[in-house]
């Protein structure tokens, strides 16, 4: 799948082609064949490999870690698995979902459906409350943070269902699942609105208790495919364990904004950090000086873009550092994007996207849904999206290398073993920063391997927020 002026390769053997979606990778490894996508040496936690590289290659989830035999669908168990520690996840519920989950025989449908049917579960009330009990607030409140986490993980999947319509519907019952949580939290979290163009970001503040004092507050971003959960995991528990602020909101391409509203990402990140910088700015309780922000996935990108721009911030970590998203993709799609608007989708409609297998169909839907509000409203009609150029353009527009230069806040790059989505990316970055920085490997040695170290998310915070704490107490 080449650009048409260019020979065209031969497709990629079957065994090459990769059987599910990768996690988190939204903006990763849609590789070549003549109209045929699979996953470069470089590219998602899907990839295949010739068998003989494989073979070769180590394993960066062996034995034990080895919930499913697809690698996509494997990150994403782990990813829920490793919430237990944050109580984001109950290991036996989510060993029991594996387990059935690979009974039935493992697909988008099937674990869509199961996951779902667990987030129903706890969503619902307990069996006390049924029964005209209280059921006591504490219980209520990590159900429904255990919901917001089962939810999460159908959701990623749904496009490849027999549904792909009940997206939006998926992500409402997280989202009340997370609403319920925040408001059970204790104090309860507070719930705002921060204007953002024609719309509004929704935002949820989280305060250690304790006398109402100026705190270091950190914001916390999320990445491409991310939900609110995930932030809770990643950095809501570590800063009120610290007693510092934790704001969670949704920008442009992420939650409510994404799936209720289609609006995408955009490039221009610092837009969305601004408006709620000022609302932090505007408490008594959050210490100006000391409002430091934290990307996650793709989020890495998003906040080191922000901080170029938004000096207000005291300090920024990318998790992890991410210079060019649309370097993630492999280079024979990006050689299909040029200048050139109706040929690019000349070639996209008539040389790839008939040759794609329901399978790698589905990954394109989830791959480019979070820029372009037709590809969102044609995967969830069931359909490839017919305009690849327009979403592209937006892509490669986040770029960030030749800003990262003007980063003034000090930054910590995080790099991971195995990072299966912007391989080689963190290391640049930490070379092109003039101000304080770190630089710092989650490692296979103690379990924190691959992207965002979701097999040990207690690790990655330590890591984070004692760097942040050195950082803010200077």
């Amino acid at each position: 799948m080449t650009h048409a002026r260019t020979p065209r390769p031969q497709p990629s053997p079957p065994s090459q082609t990769p059987s599910g979606l990768s996690r988190r990778a939204a903006l990763t490894g849609l590789a070549a064949g003549a109209g045929v996508l699979a996953a470069g040496a470089a590219a998602g936690c899907a990839a295949a490999t010739p068998r003989a590289a494989a073979a070769a290659a180590p394993d960066p989830a062996p034995g034990a870690m080895k919930l499913f035999g697809d690698p996509g669908y494997n990150f994403a168990g782990l990813l829920a698995l490793g919430a237990a520690g944050m109580r984001a996840s109950e290991v036996g519920e989510v060993l029991t979902a594996v387990n059935a989950i690979n009974t039935a025989g493992l697909s988008a449908q099937t674990f869509t459906d199961t996951f779902r049917s667990w987030g129903d579960r706890l969503a619902a009330p307990p069996a006390a409350g049924r029964h005209g009990g209280e059921t006591p607030s504490q219980t209520r409140r990590f159900r429904s943070l255990r919901a917001a986490q089962y939810y999460a993980q159908a959701l990623f999947y749904v496009l490849g269902t027999r549904s792909p319509e009940d997206e939006k519907a998926l992500y409402l019952a997280g989202r009340a699942s997370w609403d319920t949580f925040t408001r059970l939290c204790s104090p309860a979290a507070v719930r705002a609105q921060v204007p953002y163009g024609k719309t509004r970001l929704p935002l949820w503040f989280f305060r250690p208790e304790g006398p109402e004092e100026p705190r270091p507050t950190v914001i916390l971003t999320n990445g491409s495919d991310g939900q609110n959960v995930d932030m809770w995991t990643y950095g809501v528990a570590a800063a009120l364990g610290r007693g510092w602020n934790a704001l969670v909101y949704d920008g442009p391409g992420q939650g409510r904004l994404l799936f209720v509203e289609e609006i995408p990402f955009t490039t221009r990140w610092e837009q969305v950090v601004a408006p709620l910088v000022d609302w932090l700015d505007a408490r008594k309780d959050v210490d100006s000086a000391r409002i430091a922000i934290t990307g996650l996935s793709m989020g890495g990108n998003l906040v080191a873009r922000a901080a170029a721009f938004e000096h207000r911030l005291a300090a920024v970590a990318c998790l992890p550092g991410v210079l060019s998203p649309w370097l993630g993709f492999d280079k024979e799609l990006r050689d299909i994007v040029t200048a050139d608007k109706a040929e690019t989708n000349r070639v996209w409609n008539e040389e790839v996207v008939p040759e794609l297998t329901p399978e790698l169909a589905t990954t394109v839907k989830k791959r480019f849904e979070i820029f372009s509000p037709e590809a969102l409203r044609e995967a969830r009609a069931g359909r490839v999206f017919k305009d690849l150029w327009t979403p592209a353009q937006l892509a490669i527009g986040l770029d960030i290398t030749k800003l990262v230069p003007r980063i003034k806040a000090p930054t910590l790059v995080l790099d991971y073993d195995f990072e299966q989505f912007y391989p080689g990316q963190p290391r640049q970055m930490y070379d092109l920063l003039r101000s304080k920085r770190a630089y710092v490997k989650m490692t296979e040695a103690t379990g924190a391997q691959l992207h965002c170290s979701p097999m040990a998310p207690q690790q990655h915070c330590d890591v984070v927020f004692d760097w942040l704490a050195d950082v803010l107490r200077g």
